[in-house]
């Protein structure tokens, strides 16, 4: 990506507050390359300077021996001239004064010699770095740090940018610098009025760009487009993490970065510490759990179990139920977002359950997110990630109606998404599923089946408490127009094409 002039900002004074927002592996690249850049920076000044201290001695050394030698033949010229005995004695005024002379400057000289340079640049180790930074370095950085929308200093206005510039970023990278605050002890959970509760930076050593993982073993059942990348970035933060999933052969690239293979869901439960699951629906959800060689088979007392499917509350209970009945311990904590913030560990992680074994998970929280929710007893994260699904769900129906009728109207879509990322409605999501519709690229981030399955669920749960969702209504009979046209396994952007077949 392009990066404006106002983008680039001096490493040094930055360096922190970007650690501190940042833990994905391209960045910590950068930051290797940067320190190497300069370390090498720092022995090639320290060579010169000592190679010219060197140099100094050497001159200085023959200064010394030239005025002894010149002082030497001095004194021998006046010894030979001296044959009265006035002669003599002003032969040895002049000794004297030559030695006299000598014996002052020699001790000064030294002393010079020993002391810290007064003059010329000061060691760089004695004021702020402001090095050059490399044709490489720079490449570098600005491949890596241009994701970062960074806060304007006081004195420096805030220019006009490119509307686009924004929105092209690489948006995974960017972390709210709120939700990583320096703290010292092991967890930060802060409270809301509601309630629920989230761990913000809960490790100190987020603090510099890393995390302590955990010394339990971890294991993952279910490697689709969020499993894939939560487990790789597990691995990353260094997780001891053993893998399962029913096609085997997605196994096979996270084996080469160092999981081990579980047969069985059952072996991966009862040779873990803690398990984690991500599949599609509730059935697959229960089949997992309560199938041949399923979860429950490997649950002994102690065993915990993290199921991180979007479900209703009623199998998510019902799942919580048979885990605690053999003495395990069970937590639910379905993630908000896609394929691209799974990769890049910026998913939102909304818990509920067994509290102890959320402040267990921490590690693998900030190694899969950005931040986490506790929200209180099994069922709430379930209700609650059904109702930003249906939120989510229904903009994106909003989305691709508006574009539609802009085309029939005669209106450039193109001119419509500008003038909604100039707007209040400006966002990532919003900006990525337009360009999706406008280039006709629907390689799926986020199914447009699940999707449909999120709407029809979080309808559902409007009937149980008897309240209206008339607009997540009408958005699933488009998306299920959208699976009826063979879109199911696209993007959810895809609804689009329920508008114009």
């Amino acid at each position: 990506a392009w990066i404006k002039v106002e983008q680039l900002k001096p490493y040094h004074p930055h360096k922190e507050e970007m650690i501190k927002i940042n833990k994905g592996k391209r960045f910590q690249q950068a930051v290797d390359a940067v320190e190497e850049f300069l370390r090498k920076t720092k022995g090639k000044d320290q060579a010169s300077s000592h190679n010219s201290s060197e140099e100094k001695n050497r001159r200085n050394s023959s200064e010394e021996r030239g005025k002894q030698s010149a002082g030497e033949e001095k004194r021998k010229a006046s010894l030979s001239e001296g044959k009265l005995k006035k002669g003599t004695g002003e032969g040895k005024k002049r000794v004297s004064s030559v030695s006299s002379e000598r014996g002052s400057k020699s001790p000064l000289k030294r002393a010079q010699d020993q002391s810290p340079r007064k003059r010329g640049r000061p060691p760089k180790d004695e004021k702020d770095l402001t090095i050059p930074e490399s044709s490489t370095v720079k490449r570098v950085m600005t491949g890596t740090v241009a994701g970062f929308k960074w806060p304007p200093s006081v004195s420096e206005p805030v220019k006009d940018s490119d509307p686009h510039f924004h929105h092209f970023l690489l948006s995974q990278t960017e972390k709210p610098a709120v939700c990583y605050q320096a703290i010292t002890k092991k967890l930060k959970v802060c409270e809301e009025e509601t309630g629920s509760t989230s761990i913000q930076a809960a490790d100190s050593t987020a603090v510099n760009g890393s995390i302590t993982p955990t010394d339990k073993k971890i294991g993952f059942l279910g490697l689709g487009l969020m499993g894939s990348g939560i487990v790789s970035n597990l691995l990353k933060m260094g997780h001891t993490v053993t893998v399962w999933n029913r096609t085997a052969e997605k196994c096979d690239l996270f084996i080469q970065e160092g999981a081990r293979l579980g047969r069985t869901p059952a072996e991966v439960v009862s040779t873990c510490d803690i398990t984690f699951a991500c599949v599609s629906d509730p059935k697959a959800a229960k089949d997992l759990v309560l199938g041949p060689s399923g979860v429950l088979q490997g649950i002994r007392p102690g065993k915990c179990y993290v199921d991180m499917s979007t479900v209703d509350a009623d199998t998510v209970t019902e799942l919580a139920q048979v885990i605690v009945s053999r003495g395990g311990r069970f937590l639910e904590a379905p993630v908000s977002g896609n394929q691209q913030l799974s990769n890049d560990g910026m998913l939102v992680i909304l818990a509920a359950g067994d509290r102890g074994l959320y402040e267990d998970c921490s590690s693998c929280f900030q190694a899969m997110g950005k931040t986490s929710f506790f929200l209180g007893e099994v069922g709430n994260a379930a209700k609650m990630m059904l109702i930003v699904n249906m939120v989510q769900g229904s903009f994106m129906a909003t989305i691709a109606e508006g574009l539609t009728l802009a085309q029939v109207t005669g209106q450039s879509q193109q001119t419509l998404l500008d003038i909604l990322n100039q707007g209040q409605l400006a966002s990532i999501f919003l900006d990525q599923k337009c360009q999706n519709i406008l280039q006709g690229n629907f390689k799926p981030d986020f199914y447009l089946k699940y999707i449909q399955k999120d709407l029809r669920l979080a309808i559902a749960l409007g009937d149980s408490v008897n309240h209206p969702t008339p607009m997540a209504a009408a958005a699933n009979e488009v998306y299920k127009r959208a699976k009826a046209l063979d879109q199911s396994d696209n993007d959810m952007s895809a609804v689009y094409r329920a508008y114009i077949h």
